[in-house]
């Protein structure tokens, strides 16, 4: 994703994997997203509730990548 991704920020709702969460959207809609890579080496854990930043692609808009998590 690059730069016609769209930001948005939302809360994971469900787990599935170290990398595979649902994330519900702030306008309401609920994707599937992973973590970026630098999330991944960073070893940055999430758990739900987590309010988190997306990308999504304006090609898919079912699929996100997470970037930030809130502290």
């Amino acid at each position: 994703m690059a730069k016609d991704a769209i930001k948005m920020s939302g809360v994971i709702t469900k787990i599935y994997s170290t990398k595979d969460y649902d994330v519900l959207l702030d306008n309401g809609l609920e994707i599937k997203a992973f973590i970026s890579g630098k999330m991944s080496f960073h070893n940055i854990r999430m758990i739900p509730g987590d309010q988190v930043d997306v990308e999504i692609s304006p090609y898919d808009m079912t699929k996100g990548r997470i970037v930030f998590r809130h502290k």
